[in-house]
């Protein structure tokens, strides 16, 4: 395994610019200068720097919840798991749980984080973190989908063929259910 670096100096930010904004994103110019004198503008979309948060949530033990909702990007319909961005003053835990109630109908007593993952850190400035839910209860709160969401069980033990469906292909539920099995062999 090659050796890497920790003590890499980072670039030197000497101007950072919006360009461009919508009600959802910005992109920043940044001018940098590297270690080496190299001088570069890099353009990023800026998060909102709460981040965001994605929920596995088992229902027993050999079954997970998925979604099935809209993706505007795709124009599809996507299978995935819930997730949302953390309001603020909330911590992920807390924002797990109102995204359970408004987007699957559950609150779950237990959540514990897996791992803080990015999408894309060259270009976005923004993180998810992927966490479990256990010992669900039926509980809804209001949510801002324009529509129902479809709750959709999926037996934890038919992974493969989730992996094989068209319309399960977010790269970060596929790393979410990564994660899942990572922790379920340490269970």
């Amino acid at each position: 395994m090659s050796k890497i670096n920790p003590n890499k100096t980072l670039p030197t930010i000497h101007k950072t610019e919006t360009i461009a904004k919508s009600r959802f994103f910005k992109i920043e110019q940044v001018d940098l200068e590297f270690s080496n004198g190299a001088t570069r503008e890099f353009e990023r979309m800026g998060g909102s720097g709460r981040g965001a948060v994605m929920i596995i949530p088992l229902i027993d033990s050999e079954t997970m919840l998925l979604i099935r909702e809209y993706a505007a990007g795709t124009h599809s319909y996507q299978l995935g798991f819930p997730k949302g961005l953390i309001d603020p003053g909330e911590t992920p835990a807390q924002a797990a749980n109102r995204e359970l109630q408004e987007e699957v109908g559950y609150r779950a007593e237990k959540i514990e984080h897996l791992r803080k993952v990015m999408m894309a850190p060259t270009f976005f400035n923004a993180s998810m973190n992927i966490m479990i839910a256990q010992n669900l209860t039926p509980a809804r709160l209001e949510g801002d989908e324009p529509e129902p969401l479809e709750v959709v069980p999926w037996p934890i033990g038919a992974v493969d063929e989730l992996l094989d469906r068209e319309d399960f292909g977010e790269a970060r539920s596929v790393a979410a259910l990564l994660l899942l099995q990572r922790w379920r062999n340490k269970l």
